[in-house]
């Protein structure tokens, strides 16, 4: 009886200690290795986050194909399909079209839609078209791109300046316009 007894009570503490074991792995092992994740990342996602040299290609159902490339292109902490890019290039094939291309000191690009911003030196060459302007909102979805912000058109004949240039990639229709409707767009010869 007595071994009988010591043998429950054996075969209890076991139960006690596996149960208190696999409690405190289950529990705090996990933890221990999430805050371990947690500084690792932290201290390393300056370096985690930024890819170096990409490149990303999207074709619409049109056969419309876009293609971007930047130097170094770092994915937001809080949505990953949101690049923040430095020293970016563009190219817009159309099919029933000439090229665009763009280039600019950075951009944001939505691998989700490939809606891109560009902002800082933007350059946009269209056959022997150029504009330059601060800021460019370019989108498949919309089909059209807004270029605004010390915005000057120029070709061999023209140079035109203005507040904001809204350009139909497909039909090439433009708007342009300034942001004070009391201002005038400045249009003048190069000759």
């Amino acid at each position: 009886m007595v071994k009988k007894n010591n043998f429950k009570i054996v075969i209890f503490i076991t139960l006690i200690l596996l149960s208190v074991l696999l409690f405190y792995f289950k529990f705090f092992s996990k933890k221990t290795t999430v805050k371990i994740n947690v500084e690792e990342n932290l201290s390393t996602s300056s370096l985690s986050n930024v890819i170096k040299d990409v490149s990303y290609v999207s074709t619409d159902s049109k056969g419309n194909k876009y293609s971007i490339n930047a130097l170094t292109a770092e994915i937001d902490q809080y949505n990953s399909n949101i690049l923040f890019l430095t020293d970016v290039s563009a190219t817009i094939e159309l099919t029933n079209s000439n090229n665009i291309k763009i280039i600019s000191d950075y951009g944001k690009y939505n691998s989700d839609n490939f809606d891109t911003i560009f902002s800082k030196n933007v350059i946009i060459n269209y056959l022997d078209n150029k504009i330059n302007g601060e800021y460019l909102d370019f989108s498949i979805a919309r089909g059209n791109m807004i270029i605004s912000r010390n915005v000057v058109y120029s070709n061999p004949e023209n140079i035109l300046e203005a507040d904001i240039i809204d350009i139909n990639i497909e039909t090439k229709d433009t708007k342009i316009s300034m942001f004070d409707k009391n201002e005038k767009v400045n249009l003048r010869s190069k000759q």
